[in-house]
């Protein structure tokens, strides 16, 4: 009887990701995420109905009512701008440099950081397969089972 490990037969069936298909995967990711970072309020538009009963908690304040105004943070939603408006309307207003698109900072001297994909501490650690940061056994398990190669194109 011949037996084999699971690590072993496992490690055979991944797939093993080169460094541009890590790179096209992460601007891939980057994206949706940008895509996914804005979207208008879809009920931002309602009307409220007359028709609906209005309850009052206590008889004090029935005949004594005051007229509600809209709050800060009303405006903040209703009026909520994209990253690439705020950009837009800055270099509108300030055409001439320093500004949002004419800063730049020179290179760090100090080595990047990197950090768990999982959750977020300090990564020594990076998946055979995809390339993603971990920072022990516990998150490569979490990683393993839920983010590792499940949404590849």
């Amino acid at each position: 009887m011949n037996r084999e490990s699971n690590r072993i037969k496992d490690a055979s069936k991944k797939r093993v990701l080169d460094d541009d298909t890590r790179t096209r995967r992460l601007k891939k990711a980057l994206g949706a995420l940008e895509v996914d970072n804005y979207h208008d309020d879809p009920h931002a538009d309602l009307v409220m109905s007359k028709k609906v009963p209005k309850f009052s908690d206590s008889f004090e304040t029935r005949g004594t009512r005051k007229k509600k105004g809209k709050g800060p943070d009303y405006y903040k939603q209703r009026y909520r701008k994209s990253f690439s408006q705020l950009v837009e309307e800055d270099r509108h207003f300030h055409p001439e440099p320093p500004n949002y698109t004419s800063a730049e900072a020179p290179p760090s001297s100090f080595p990047p950081r990197h950090f768990c994909a999982v959750c977020g501490f300090f990564s020594n650690y990076t998946c055979v397969c995809c390339g993603t940061r971990y920072c022990s056994v516990k998150c490569l398990g979490i990683h393993v089972d839920t983010r590792c190669q499940k949404w590849t194109a």
